[in-house]
């Protein structure tokens, strides 16, 4: 099966002129949404992974899913003010001002081995961000992997020095 065939694809979303690629049509479709997640899964190669991070909303639904057919745990990074006890903070630049991702302080033992996950690479900002704070907090990060990657917008090369896929590229 063609992974783009269950993406839907919607015209000047959320502003003239952008083509959004919304993955809930993939995530309702089970087959679809297998393939995907044993894909990324098989794209480790066999790597160590000891942890999971996927930053909200959607990197949620693929980091959990990838944790459990990886037998590792999920961390949650989440935008501010969203967990309960202390944080690591990482603010990031977006197209006009900053945005920012916590993770528990206590989350990442120094030296577990993190996959982050994501359902879309597109500048890479908040794959960096989730990056950087996996390696405060001492973790290694072993790959980076998204479910979309928007090739032309130079989220890649931003994370050049990572271990990157996407299961679909546009």
């Amino acid at each position: 099966m063609d992974l783009k065939d269950s993406i839907r694809t919607i015209p000047d979303f959320p502003k003239e002129g952008i083509i959004f690629r919304d993955v809930t049509t993939l995530f309702k479709n089970p087959a679809a949404y297998k393939q995907l997640i044993d894909g990324l899964v098989e794209s480790l190669g066999g790597k160590q992974v000891d942890l999971v991070v996927g930053p909200e909303a959607r990197g949620f639904v693929l980091g959990s899913a990838l944790a459990y057919a990886l037998n590792a745990g999920f961390v949650l990074a989440r935008k501010p003010g969203k967990l309960p006890c202390d944080t690591l903070r990482h603010e990031y630049a977006l197209e006009y001002g900053t945005d920012a991702l916590e993770i528990h302080l206590d989350a990442i033992e120094p030296g577990q081995k993190v996959l982050v996950v994501d359902d879309l690479l597109a500048t890479g900002g908040t794959a960096l961000a989730t990056i950087r704070l996996v390696e405060r907090a001492g973790g290694q990060v072993v790959a980076a992997r998204f479910a979309i990657e928007l090739s032309d917008l130079g989220g890649r090369e931003l994370l050049k020095d990572y271990d990157v896929e996407a299961a679909v590229c546009y």
